[in-house]
């Protein structure tokens, strides 16, 4: 590390607090050590989180764009079927929606966002959404809202293999292997993925097809857990990605592109359980590598590459069974460089301190964090959520927060572009929810604004792209849960919907941000008897603005996008069949960047 070896961990805890009934008690402590993330569970409560399970991941196409497109009210931008997608979360940009990992903040260090494409879902076994903002917990960037990548299992559940396959138009082909094993002490998970397709599709209401478009990917993904006594776990985590994708043409004319990516993640945990105490010590060493090449018949290409070190202590406290103290320390270094960014060191060190309690039908949950970097001067980051259950059935939660993110190498060093001026994006959230349960049915309705300060943009400058800050941004709106669920003999009905109003607004022109709707819709409907289930999805997006000074000429057509889905259950078989944008929609996720009409594809699950 640059200036020498710098050491952390620490601390005592100190104070008395009081308790909460409805978080775990200290004979279930062992539950959260399976988790990475256990703050997600831990510190949630006052935030809207949305937990997609296996199943639902296996619906959707193998892409993180398609799975949440279809279950969340992220708006995506997509250059393209299977090429680079970016999320709108709450009207903020991609950079301000950080993608955790087991637990770890994985946007990257170069543009400081997730390509949902380059994420292969099959990786994973539980995607959550957390909605709002969550720098506290996890960092620079976690600003619109989390999106939770998580491999969990559990001790003591015997053997299993899954195996899925799935073909469809364009010659898209996924091909996904797991395989569990555990016992009282022993946990071992492996899975590996392969994704390809020629992705040619033809464009809809036009001759043309889709040029230079294919793309491939391979995934491989491993938890090892070893219980040494009652007291004490090790856990690894690991994931490799390698992928490449030709970049689509908007013009026959143009030269064709391609990108190659390598990332690989590894993350090794030491959970203790002593007494009163929880103690998790983490290290992680992430790291990305990327080749992009301005014409694919040269073997000239620019790259990047970065690597990051991650030490992270976590020292938990229930002085009662009815709250939850906890303080954590954390070192983040990163090594970077590329073709236009010459070698640069940043480090940050945070210190955070979280509090949960409830008393009877209140519960209230308070986190503070201080960063200390070599590059920025970071404010005190905090949040305070506050929630009661008026009634069996009903709930009231408000959540304020202060968060944070730094410009990323890209802004600051790019050849040519780069701005060394540019400050660091500051923002104040205020969340207002309201939660109907009942046996069947849920209903929410959420309210929340979100004043942002120095927003890091990319802008045109003559011929050339910039970063600059944009003095405030106000984003605000209203989003609405609703789900059922009815069983009647061997008929099972599920039924849930989304819709979002968010209004993203330049507070110097009162203009709407560029590719930001201002609806979103998306839903589903789920029927089974016996063996047979039958899914519709449903997904709408009003129009997008595509110039800052919103002139009504130019802009996207919303859209409306249905697929439909057959299975049929066996014992250890699954067989099953999609029809994709069933209405044949022609629509766009990005100016000239056309996306596919209606498509197919078939899928097999062994299960043994």
């Amino acid at each position: 590390m640059n200036k020498g070896t710098i050491v952390l961990f620490f601390w005592v805890i100190c104070g008395g607090v009081f308790g909460q009934s409805s978080l775990d008690s200290l004979q279930q402590l062992d539950e959260v050590i399976v988790r990475a993330d256990r703050n997600l569970k831990q510190f949630s409560n006052t935030q809207h989180v949305n937990v997609l399970n296996d199943s639902t991941i296996k619906k959707s196409k193998s892409s993180l764009t398609d799975l949440l497109n279809f279950n969340s009210l992220i708006y995506f931008k997509e250059n393209g079927l299977g090429m680079v997608s970016s999320p709108a979360f709450r009207g903020t940009t991609a950079q301000q929606t950080a993608v955790v990992w087991n637990g770890i903040n994985i946007n990257s260090q170069f543009n400081g966002q997730t390509d949902f494409n380059a994420i292969n879902t099959l990786n994973f076994n539980e995607i959550s959404v957390r909605s709002g903002g969550g720098s506290v917990l996890y960092g620079s960037g976690a600003i619109g809202g989390t999106i939770h990548l998580d491999n969990t299992t559990e001790f003591n559940k015997d053997f299993d293999t899954n195996v899925m396959v799935r073909y469809g138009s364009f010659n898209t082909a996924d091909m996904d292997f797991k395989s569990h094993f555990s016992n009282e002490r022993l946990i071992a998970d492996i899975s590996a993925n392969y994704t390809f397709s020629d992705n040619d599709y033809k464009y809809v209401d036009s001759e043309r097809r889709n040029s230079n478009g294919e793309f491939y990917n391979v995934g491989i993904s491993a938890r090892f857990g070893y219980k040494i006594n009652s007291k004490n776990t090790l856990n690894y985590y690991g994931n490799i990605y390698d992928g490449e994708r030709h970049f689509s043409l908007i013009l026959p004319s143009e030269t064709k592109t391609k990108y190659r990516d390598f990332n690989t993640r590894q993350l090794l945990e030491w959970n203790g359980i002593y007494n009163r105490f929880l103690s998790t010590l983490k290290v992680a060493y992430l790291t990305e590598n990327y080749r992009y090449y301005g014409n694919i018949n040269r073997e000239s290409y620019t790259y990047g590459e970065a690597k990051t070190l991650i030490g992270k202590y976590q020292l938990g406290f229930r002085p009662f069974q009815d709250a939850y103290l906890e303080a954590v320390a954390d070192i983040n270094h990163t090594i970077g460089e590329g073709s236009s960014i010459a070698e640069s060191e940043r480090t940050i060190t945070g210190f955070s301190i979280l509090l949960k309690h409830q008393i009877d039908k209140f519960l209230y949950e308070a986190t503070l964090r201080k960063e200390i970097t070599n590059t920025y001067e970071s404010p005190v980051l905090m949040s305070l959520g506050l929630q009661y259950k008026f009634a069996p059935n009903y709930t009231l939660h408000i959540n304020g927060s202060r968060n944070f993110r730094i410009p990323t190498y890209n802004d600051l060093y790019w050849a040519g572009s780069g701005n060394l001026d540019l400050k660091p994006e500051s923002s104040y959230q205020l969340e207002l929810g309201n939660t109907l349960l009942f046996e069947n049915l849920s209903f929410s309705v959420i309210g929340f604004y979100n004043d942002i300060t120095d927003m890091i943009r990319w802008l045109p400058v003559g011929s050339v792209w910039r970063p600059d800050n944009t003095k405030e941004v106000v984003t605000y709106g209203v989003e609405t849960r609703a789900g059922y669920e009815k069983t009647f003999g061997q008929h099972q009905f599920k039924i849930f919907a989304n819709y979002g109003y968010t209004v993203s607004e330049d507070q110097t022109t009162n203009k709407q941000l560029i590719y930001v709707p201002y609806h979103k819709v998306s839903g589903a409907l789920n029927y089974r008897y016996k063996r047979l289930s039958v899914y519709w999805q449903t997904m709408f997006a009003g129009e997008v603005f595509l110039l800052s000074d919103n002139n009504p000429r130019y802009v996207l057509d919303g859209y409306l996008i249905n697929n439909l889905g057959i299975e049929y259950h066996f014992k250890t078989l699954l067989l099953g069949t999609q029809v994709r944008n069933i209405f044949n929609e022609n629509y766009q996720g990005m100016a000239n960047r056309y996306m596919p009409g209606i498509h197919y594809n078939f899928y097999i699950n062994f299960n043994f």
